[in-house]
C-alpha cells in the first residue's frame, strides 16, 4: 500500500506544534508495519541548511493558483528511512516559519494544488492521500473537481486527520474562483460555504473518503456546539466515517534511558535517579535545592486554550502548597507576564522560561514529579504523554486526549497514573492539586506505583500505526 503523507510542516525541518511531531513519528511507524508512506511539505527557508544540502533536484513544473501560474520544484530527500518531498517555492516559502502572513489562503492553496500536480511527475502513484488540518484539506477538494478524468488521479482515496478543529482556514468568498479554480456552486452549505466565508476545513471534511481526529473523546467533543467551531452539525452527520486514534510518541526520540538532553538516563528500573535530575535542575534554575519539594512541570503554549486563566486565578494558593513551579513556554501576554511576576516575588520557587527550548523541555519532564495540563480543550496532547515517558505524573483536566489517556489514581485500588478533575473550575483544579500533593508527601509507596504504572504505558505510535493501517485498508 502507498500513502503520500501531506503536512504543512514536520519535524525535524520545521516544527510549530505537534502536527510536526505526527508527520514524523507516524509514517515512520507505518513504514515498519509495511505501508510505503512518504511525506510531502513545503521547503521553508527556515529548513536547515545540513538538510537542504542533501536535498535532489527530482524535477519542476508549473502549478495554477486560480488564474496564475506558479513555478513548483520537488526536491527528495531521505531520513530516518522515511522518503520525504519538498514542494521548492521561494515565492511563498522563502519567509520565516510557517504560518501567519497576510497571504495564507494562497500559499496553502498553491501547496493542495502543488501536491496534486506531482503526482504526475513522481515515481510513487499513491492509493491514499492523507492530508493534515486545514493547510492540505482543500486537496480533497480539488481531487475530485479537477483531476476526476486523470489516470493518475481518479482511483486515489483520501483521509482527512483534524489535529486542531480551531484553525480551519477561513477565507473570503472570492477564494473559490481566484485561487482554488472553482465556481461559485461550491459556496453552499453542503460544500465549503462557511457562514458568509470559506472553509478549507470543511471543504476537505466533506469531500474526504475517511475523516479522522486524533483521540476518540474529541471525536465526539467535536460534535458538539462548545468544541465543534460552528462544524458540530456537520461532523455529527459524518459518523460513518469519523473517527478517532489517539496520537503516540516517539519512544527513539523520547527515551529517559538514552536521553542526552537530561542530566542522569534512567528507565523503570532505576527509577531512584529521576531524584538526581530533579536537583540538578532545581540548582540549574536556582530554586531551593531539596528533594522532598513537589515539583510542578508545565510545558506548554500560554494560551486560554490551554487553561491558564484557571491557575491564574489560584496560583497563590498553590503556591501555599510549598511547591516548586517550573514553566517552559511562550503565549499570550498575560499569562508570560503572570509566570514572570511570580517567579521575581518567589524566587526559590518559581522559575519562568518565556522561550522554546526542546532541551530544557525534556529536563522539565525527567525532573518534574507532577504535570499540569489544565486544558479548556485539548485534541490529543503530547505533554502529557511525555510527561509519562519520563515518569512525571501528570494533573490533567478530563477532555480530548487528556481524558483518554490518563487513568485517575484510586487511592483504593491503587489503579491509575495520574490526577484529573472534570469541570473547568480553578478550585476543582487547586483540589486535585492539593490530592495529588499530599499523596506525594503521605504515601510514597503509592507514588511509586503512580510512576510505575505511568511509565509502563505503551503510548508509542504502534498500536495508532496499526489502527492507521486498518484505516487505509477499509477504503
Amino acid at each position: 500500500m502507498k500513502v503520500l503523507f501531506a503536512a504543512a510542516e514536520c519535524y525535524p525541518f520545521l516544527k510549530t506544534g505537534g502536527l510536526g511531531d505526527v508527520a514524523y513519528a507516524l509514517p515512520k511507524a507505518l513504514r515498519k508495519i509495511g505501508v510505503d508512506v512518504r511525506v510531502i511539505m513545503p521547503k521553508y527557508s527556515d529548513i536547515n541548511y545540513d538538510f537542504k544540502s542533501k536535498m535532489r533536484h527530482i524535477t519542476h513544473f508549473d502549478v495554477w493558483v486560480g488564474w496564475r501560474r506558479q513555478y513548483c520544484g520537488i526536491e527528495y530527500l531521505e531520513y530516518d528511512g522515511v522518503p520525504f518531498y519538498f514542494i521548492d517555492n521561494e515565492y511563498y516559502f522563502k519567509r520565516p516559519g510557517a504560518y501567519g502572513y497576510y497571504d495564507d489562503g494562497e500559499r496553502f492553496a498553491y501547496f493542495s494544488r502543488a501536491i496534486l500536480e506531482a503526482i504526475y511527475h513522481l515515481d510513487f502513484k499513491p492509493d491514499i492521500l492523507h492530508l493534515n488540518d486545514w493547510h492540505t484539506s482543500v486537496s480533497a477538494v480539488l481531487l475530485k473537481h479537477h483531476y476526476w478524468h486523470s489516470d493518475y488521479h481518479k482511483n486515489i482515496k483520501t483521509v482527512l486527520t483534524i489535529h486542531n478543529l480551531k484553525f480551519q482556514g477561513v477565507f473570503g468568498r472570492e477564494v473559490l474562483g481566484d485561487l482554488l479554480g472553482l465556481d461559485d456552486g461550491y459556496f453552499v452549505e453542503d460544500k465549503m460555504k462557511y457562514y458568509d466565508a470559506v472553509s478549507f476545513m470543511k471543504g476537505g471534511i466533506i469531500y474526504s473518503d475517511k475523516v479522522t481526529t486524533v483521540s476518540p473523546t474529541y471525536t465526539e467533543e467535536v460534535k458538539t456546539p462548545f468544541y465543534g467551531e460552528g462544524l458540530h452539525g456537520l461532523l455529527a452527520g459524518i459518523s460513518y466515517k469519523f473517527t478517532g486514534i489517539l496520537n503516540g510518541v516517539d519512544y527513539d526520540v523520547y527515551n529517559p534511558k538514552t536521553d542526552d538532553n537530561i542530566y542522569v538516563k534512567y528507565d523503570i528500573h532505576s527509577i531512584e535517579n529521576k531524584k538526581k535530575n530533579k536537583l540538578a535542575l532545581q540548582r540549574e534554575l536556582n530554586l531551593e535545592v531539596n528533594e522532598n519539594i513537589p515539583m510542578i512541570g508545565i510545558v506548554s503554549r500560554l494560551t486560554d486554550q490551554k487553561g491558564f486563566d484557571l491557575v491564574a486565578n489560584v496560583i497563590e494558593e498553590i503556591l501555599r502548597q510549598d511547591v516548586q513551579l517550573v514553566v517552559l513556554g511562550t503565549g499570550q501576554y498575560v499569562y508570560e507576564d503572570l509566570f514572570k511576576y511570580y517567579a521575581s516575588i518567589y524566587p526559590s520557587k518559581v522559575s519562568a522560561n518565556i522561550c522554546f527550548n526542546d532541551s530544557l523541555a525534556r529536563k522539565i519532564y525527567a525532573a518534574s514529579d507532577m504535570f499540569l495540563m489544565p486544558s479548556l480543550f485539548e485534541p490529543c496532547g503530547i505533554g502529557q504523554l511525555l510527561a509519562l515517558r519520563y515518569g512525571s505524573v501528570p494533573i490533567v483536566r478530563e477532555t480530548g486526549g487528556l481524558k483518554d489517556t490518563v487513568m485517575p489514581y484510586n487511592e483504593f485500588t491503587g489503579e491509575g497514573w495520574g490526577f484529573s478533575f472534570r469541570n473547568y473550575n480553578s478550585h476543582e483544579m487547586l483540589n486535585i492539586i492539593k490530592y495529588a500533593v499530599s499523596v506525594y508527601r503521605n504515601n510514597k509507596n503509592a507514588w511509586y506505583h503512580l510512576i510505575k504504572h505511568g511509565m509502563e504505558r505503551d503510548n508509542s505510535w504502534n498500536n495508532s500505526a496499526r489502527l492507521y493501517k486498518a484505516l487505509y485498508e477499509g477504503i
